[in-house]
């Protein structure tokens, strides 16, 4: 299909980060030169370790000019400073760093004040420049509330152009509600951002204007996954004696198939593996099927607990999943925004604030679409506060001795990969009781929820001194030995009468324990182990089918 616009026709860019660590972001376009690789990675290798001088770095300003470091111009980063060999220096950057949003203002080495450290290393090896304008491509499909685009100095990228429209009943009613484009974007940019960051796989790129986003390239498997925990709708209808209102446990998964002559019909998994569907070369099979499945329970779940905080409950959701044609990966795509689920404040439906208060209307005047447009952007201010929480927490890490560092650095990379902050300190509580006493207070007294990781070998008193003396959390984590483990991990096993402190030796098990903990009030930490649970499940259904693959 041919666009309505021009093939030149160019769309304005925001300032909204990208993604990281997107496969959509993991190569270059418009076939970047080899210099610009290296140099990006160098930049962004360089601004994910570097730490010193943050305080200063973030007082500086983007107009500050490069100076001298041991004979080297360097780079303010926001996080501190980047000396840029010579070889860097050499490079011409004009068209910037994709994900960094410099667009044509790095001029002669010199970058403005940016948040390269959020950028994983990983993604500098393919960063494509990203200009300020966009230059449209052939339009590749419309729907019935949004348009896709080719970019074409985006390769295996589209932008996805959301239109002021709402329809309901396979646009058997239709009408122009202005703003909704807008209102829409923010919403699926938003629910995407949450589920990315989570650890869900996506096509979701950043937000490109008030009323578009660019998304990678996807083929779509042309099936609707609905995930129900409350009976209500349609449902109903195809279940007669079901009361509205009757709670699945686990949520329900159903599957619709993508066909508005024929209204939809439900289709069962056995009806999509006989398909025999294939998309960018993946052929989707039982694999294939139970990946889709268990990731639509996985979004429900994250995006249900999401909305706890906000005392609104989500009811059901659709979405969809595509193969992105550059890595072959099935992955979340389409968009999520107040068309795609049915949400009840305080689990009242009469308070439902989704695209069902436009589908009950007896008659659609402007007066019902304003209420209609108030119901969506009420969901709009709300989910920008998925991305926050109120609740916070830290794991506090004390090892008996510093030869035990290694250790104990393990356990707060892994607390950092939860987004939970961690301290290391040293203290013995044979040698110093006291000094161990007073650190604990310390925590204590400051009112942050805090978990404590006794990191102790041989004689492990560290661990039951403080589970005697605090009534927070405490996990035994001991840095066992080939030689003595056997025998020493009984001081952490064998405790007196009246102490709860469990020993986990893996320290990344320990990490996830505290994570647990804290995933009990923060909706974020929980997000993230349950996609931490998804991911470890696809990668061994991946594995499992690989190896049968090689045996036949």
């Amino acid at each position: 299909m041919q666009p309505n616009t021009p093939h030149s026709s160019r769309i304005p860019s925001s300032s909204n980060s990208i993604a990281p660590g997107h496969p959509a972001e993991t190569r270059a376009a418009a076939g970047p030169s080899a210099r610009v690789v290296a140099a990006a990675s160098y930049l962004l290798r360089e601004a994910n370790s570097c730490c010193v001088g943050a305080a200063a770095a973030r007082n500086r300003t983007a107009s500050s000019r490069p100076k001298a470091r041991h004979g080297l111009p360097y780079l303010h980063t926001g996080v501190g400073t980047l000396t840029i060999p010579p070889a860097a220096r050499a490079i011409d950057w004009g068209g910037g760093v994709a994900g960094s949003g410099l667009g044509n203002t790095v001029q002669r080495g010199h970058l403005p004040l940016l948040r390269v450290c959020l950028v994983p290393a990983a993604l500098a090896a393919a960063m494509a420049p990203v200009a300020t304008e966009l230059k449209l491509g052939k339009k590749i499909n419309e729907g019935k509330t949004k348009e896709v685009y080719e970019l074409p100095d985006l390769a295996g990228c589209v932008l996805m152009q959301s239109k002021d429209q709402i329809t309901a009943g396979n646009a058997a009613r239709k009408d122009h509600m202005e703003g909704k484009a807008a209102i829409s974007n923010t919403t699926t940019s938003c629910v995407f951002q949450l589920l990315h960051e989570s650890g869900i796989k996506t096509a979701f790129v950043r937000k490109h204007g008030d009323t578009a986003f660019i998304a990678a390239q996807c083929e779509m498997i042309p099936i609707e996954w609905v995930c129900r925990r409350i009976a209500t709708g349609s449902f109903l209808k195809r279940n007669p004696g079901v009361k509205e209102g009757y709670k699945f446990y686990p949520p329900k998964i159903e599957m619709f198939y993508k066909d508005d002559a024929a209204n939809d019909p439900q289709w069962s998994e056995e009806q999509l593996i006989e398909a025999k569907f294939c998309f960018a070369g993946l052929t989707i099979g039982q694999t294939e099927v139970d990946i889709m499945a268990h990731s639509t329970q996985a979004i429900f779940e994250i995006l249900e607990k999401s909305w706890f905080p906000q005392n609104c409950t989500l009811v059901d959701m659709k979405i969809e999943f595509g193969v992105n044609i550059t890595t072959k990966e099935i992955v979340l795509a389409d968009v999520i925004d107040n068309d795609s689920w049915r949400l009840w404040p305080s689990g009242d439906r009469s308070q439902q604030k989704d695209k069902q208060s436009y589908r009950d209307l007896k008659e659609v005047t402007p007066e019902a679409l304003q209420m209609v447009k108030r119901n969506f952007e009420w969901v709009a201010e709300r989910v920008e506060l998925l991305l926050k929480t109120k609740s916070h927490g830290r794991v506090v890490v004390l090892m008996g001795s510093s030869s035990d560092l290694g250790h104990c650095e393990k356990i707060k990379k892994a607390c950092a990969n939860f987004g939970i902050p961690c301290e290391l300190r040293v203290t013995s509580a044979h040698k110093g009781p006291d000094e161990t006493l007073r650190i604990k207070a310390e925590y204590e007294g400051d009112g942050i929820p805090t978990v404590f990781v006794a990191v102790a070998g041989r004689s492990n008193g560290l661990g039951p001194v403080l589970s005697g003396n605090t009534s927070y959390p405490v996990v035994n984590c001991p840095p066992l030995s080939a030689d003595w483990g056997p025998q020493d991990v009984w001081s952490s096993l064998r405790l007196p009468s009246g102490l709860g402190c469990p020993t986990i030796l893996s320290p990344e098990g320990a990490a996830q324990f505290a994570a647990q903990i804290f995933g009990l009030s923060n909706h974020l930490v929980w997000a993230k182990l349950r996609s931490s649970m998804l991911n470890t499940w696809i990668s061994l259904k991946q594995a499992d089918k690989k190896l049968r693959e090689c045996t036949l």
